[in-house]
């Protein structure tokens, strides 16, 4: 009963309080004017509200997806030393924390933009009205109002809102920064803006922006420094630019101003950074801190492939995920590399005058040096440049340059005209006119343990052209592809002992083809000689007879399984006929330098996330017993050997020890003279069109070719042995401290014998010495596969041929003395190099 009671007595008072209320608002309604007015005012900005709610607050974006917010970010390529060497980016951007940014900087940036941050809710109360006052005064006038937009304000238009200029927008924004500014700090919101703002030079963010400017990072910037990064958010286009720097130069003294008024610096530090000037860097194109533009390109398709190219490709993608890239490139070995192959092209095109241009631009098609600069050529050689040939009178022409600027060009060929893009070198006032080679050609160096490519180069310049030879041109490797017929023959019961006949082949084809008859390179042979002479001498038709005992079915696989390509049987691919790559054979011969072991060819060692998760690697070997946290106290666990066996480990040593052979006394002599443990092959095609050597030590294997885009006739004094083996010559040279002395380690199971290097018998009575040409070498064997003890007969024998020997060596030292030697030091009757197809 006394709970019905108080019920009554509450709605009781209710029902006279509202009474009561509705009452009073009707007596103020009727006879107060200022509360009539007030109510309507009231009325109508809650009506309002509704209705902007309804159009604009109810489809705005979540201010809480700024918490896991991940802004699009390039990604990063890390060098085999951890060092970063480039960046995939189409913007400048780089993320950093609040605690990374100076405190003069933040405080410039505040006193620019926002000065009551840290005391308003989102929305400056003064700086509004000041908006609108300015908005509505150059109504229909064409000019842009102030924004007047605090810092949050901004950080909501440029993270969650598009860079309309409206109202709408404006309004959008405002009840976003309120929405902000109840989920995030300060300094989250503080951290968002200073590494998300635009600010000109294609870069986002005040790291970025200071590498852009000044190329310093933010903590080693000067006070007159920041307070121009703090102007940039008003015009970044205008102030950055070097026809608007007095205009500049008040607006950030402006700034400083600003500064010393809110007691950020004293003034007499704002004196000593007015004095100072604007200080800006030239604008430069972001190319890579180590010349590999072929390397990174390869990098870059093969990122794109597994992770994409944009964010809408995924969370990982190339130009917005943020990805740090572990990749195997050695920078001194990849200039080593670069240097090499564009030496090599230099000497061969010698004095045969200006090629042609590099590309050609269409005049008709508007400002010739804008043409220029949107076609992103350019030229890392030298003091070289890239420039286009605006005018062209006479004798007398001008060169216009990626700067805006043009100049007299001097040391033209008639051939030149208008619209030419050409490389040019300063020359006085002006600049002339340089040859980039028209030969090419491709260089790769390989670890051969791991099949990590350590340094690419496949052409003069990466900024003229990325087509890679080093991995897209297909091109017959010529006598480079004989090591693996001799190591079918190995495998199929020869010896590099074995005689094999130096003597004309003829293969008929069908009657489609008819007969083919094989020659040696230059002519001549006859008689037999052994496996080993005729690798190191290249022998043609020791090759095909090698081929044909063994198989072409057989070669043909070897070819496959080392990954060189795949062929029809035909005698001729075992001359190197076929077309493959520069990568392909360095990896080939890694396995030869493994035991047979093969790797697949990578440039990329693991990719990690914005996080640095390692979200892909090369080496997918698991070690359970790797992360333990403490020792078991059982043996250190080792990882398995990777890759997958393609040779016979005794065979590919065998075939490595003769290649030995072919810088000792073959045709790679002339690498002798660096006194360490080589290996290697020459190659000349037909033609000759190409020219190849691939080789190298333990650690480190090289490959590469020299040959037109359009293969044609170079030269008949084109071989391997002096066109190509000079650049590997080079680039040993250039990284001598990098190859050790440690020689090729043999595999269970091979012996060592001594035998006669001229007839393959064995020896029982002397001892190999250091002469190259000495009689008696240590030759690899498989078990049961060595000759047998040599007769008294042959003994004799080989002491006549030694002593025939020794006189034949004594009168061609007295005519060399007399004559001269041929080049390079050996007797001038030496053939330099006895490979190619025929």
């Amino acid at each position: 009963m006394a709970e019905q009671s108080t019920t009554e007595y509450f709605r009781y008072r209710i029902r006279r309080d509202a009474s009561g209320a509705l009452n009073w608002f009707r007596t103020s309604w009727r006879e107060k004017r200022w509360f009539r007015w007030t109510t309507i005012l009231l009325g109508a900005f809650l009506a309002l509200w509704l209705v902007v709610w309804a159009l604009l607050a109810r489809d705005l974006p979540d201010a809480e997806t700024l918490l896991e917010y991940e802004p699009p970010l390039p990604t990063m390529v890390r060098g085999i030393d951890g060092d970063i060497v480039y960046s995939y980016a189409r913007e400048r951007r780089v993320q950093l924390q609040y605690a990374d940014f100076p405190v003069e900087l933040i405080e410039a940036y505040l006193a620019a933009e926002d000065k009551t941050f840290f005391s308003h809710g989102g929305i400056d109360a003064g700086g509004l009205a000041g908006a609108v006052i300015d908005y509505v005064s150059k109504l229909g006038s064409g000019e842009r109002a102030v924004g007047g937009s605090t810092i949050t304000q901004q950080v909501a238009k440029n993270i969650l809102l598009s860079n309309e200029y409206s109202v709408t927008r404006k309004l959008k924004e405002m009840i976003l920064a309120r929405r902000i500014e109840g989920v995030l700090t300060k300094q989250q919101i503080l951290e968002l803006y200073l590494n998300e703002i635009p600010l000109g030079r294609r870069s986002f963010g005040v790291q970025a922006a200071s590498r852009a400017y000044f190329d310093k990072d933010v903590g080693d910037l000067e006070l007159h420094e920041m307070a121009f990064l703090a102007i940039l958010p008003k015009a970044p286009e205008r102030y950055g630019r070097k026809q608007h720097a007095e205009l500049a130069l008040e607006r950030r003294n402006f700034v400083l101003d600003q500064m010393v008024e809110n007691d950020f610096v004293t003034a007499a530090q704002a004196a000593e950074a007015k004095s100072q000037p604007l200080g800006l860097k030239p604008m430069r194109a972001q190319h890579e801190t180590v010349d590999a533009g072929y390397f990174f390109e390869e990098v870059r398709r093969t990122l794109i492939e597994k992770f994409g190219e944009t964010a809408e490709d995924g969370r990982n993608s190339v130009y917005a995920g943020g990805l740090w890239v572990r990749t195997s490139l050695d920078p001194e070995l990849q200039e080593a590399a670069r240097d090499a192959l564009r030496n090599g092209m230099l000497r061969y095109h010698g004095n045969r005058g200006w090629p042609g241009p590099v590309a050609t631009i269409d005049p008709d098609n508007g400002d010739l040096v804008a043409q220029l600069r949107s076609s992103n050529l350019y030229l890392d050689f030298r003091d070289w440049r890239v420039g286009v040939v605006t005018e062209r009178s006479g004798s007398s022409a001008t060169v216009g340059l990626t700067d805006g600027e043009t100049y007299p060009l001097t040391g033209f060929p008639d051939a030149v005209k208008v619209g030419d893009v050409v490389a040019v070198e300063r020359a006085g006032n002006g600049y002339r006119l340089r040859s980039v080679p028209e030969v090419s050609g491709g260089f790769v160096a390989m670890a051969p343990q791991s099949s990590r490519v350590l340094a690419m180069q496949g052409g003069f310049d990466s900024g003229l052209s990325d087509f890679n030879r080093a991995t897209q041109a297909q091109r017959q490797p010529g006598s480079t592809i004989k090591p693996f017929v001799y190591a079918t023959g190995l495998d199929n019961g020869m010896t590099p002992a074995t005689q094999v006949p130096d003597q004309t082949f003829c293969f008929y084809q069908g009657a489609a083809l008819g007969e083919k008859c094989f020659r040696n390179f230059g002519g001549g042979g006859g008689g037999v000689h052994t496996m080993r002479w005729g690798l190191e001498q290249s022998r043609n038709l020791m090759t095909v007879h090698v081929a044909m005992d063994a198989g072409m079915p057989k070669v043909i696989d070897t070819f496959e399984r080392v990954g060189i390509g795949s062929y029809e049987p035909y005698p001729a691919f075992a001359l190197g006929a076929g077309d493959t790559t520069v990568l392909k054979m360095v990896n080939a011969y890694a396995a030869l330098v493994n035991h047979g072991q093969q790797n697949n060819a990578t440039l990329i060692d693991y990719v990690q996330d914005r996080h640095g998760k390692v979200i892909w690697r090369a080496d997918t070997r698991n070690c359970e017993r790797c992360n333990m946290p403490e020792w078991d106290g059982k043996p250190m666990p080792r990882l398995g050997r990777s890759g997958k066996q393609v040779l016979d480990p005794r065979t590919a040593y065998q075939v490595v020890h003769m290649l030995e052979g072919v810088v000792t006394r073959g045709t790679a002599v002339r690498l002798r003279d660096l006194d360490l443990p080589l290996f290697g092959k020459t190659g000349t095609t037909s033609g000759p069109t190409n020219a190849w050597f691939v080789g190298g030590s333990p650690e480190i294997i090289a490959g590469m070719y020299l040959g037109f885009d359009q293969p044609r006739n170079m030269g008949g004094w084109v071989q391997g042995g002096n066109t190509a083996a000079p650049m590997f010559k080079e680039f040993v040279q250039e990284t001598r401290d990098r190859w050790s002395d440690e020689p090729f380690v043999a595999p269970a199971g091979v012996r060592m014998v001594r035998i006669d290097r001229r007839s393959g018998k064995r020896v029982l009575d002397g001892s190999p010495t250091d002469d190259p040409l000495s009689a008696i070498i240590w030759e690899a064997f498989k078990p049961d596969t060595e000759p047998p003890r040599r007769t008294r007969a042959d003994a004799i024998e080989a002491k006549r041929r030694e002593f025939l020997d020794l006189i034949r060596r004594g009168e061609m030292a007295r005519r060399n003395s007399r004559y001269g030697t041929g080049r390079h030091g050996e007797p001038s009757d030496f053939v330099e190099d006895q490979g190619g197809i025929y």
